[in-house]
């Protein structure tokens, strides 16, 4: 099972919100996932992001992929080198 960290969308219509989730990667973009680790919102001035630097460290031992834009959030909050 190829597990990866990747943006859940929520919110409104053109008011976006995003969850960081652990999921299988067959699942959907907004489907079924493992655990939540974070958010990030960035329709909020100054741009929220919060992280549990715990759980991102622990699926990342355990072999979890981070997609792309979320390597870069993750480098962003200083979780990543």
């Amino acid at each position: 099972m190829a597990v990866r960290m990747r943006l859940r969308r929520m919110g409104a219509k053109k008011a976006p919100f995003y969850r960081i989730v652990v999921a299988d990667s067959r699942s959907p973009r907004d489907g079924r996932f493992i655990e939540e680790v974070g958010y990030y919102d960035p329709t909020k001035d100054p741009i929220e992001l919060k992280v549990n630097e715990e759980l991102v460290q622990k699926w990342l031992k355990n072999g979890a992929q981070p997609s792309d834009t979320v390597k870069a959030l993750l480098k962003k909050a200083n979780i990543l080198q």
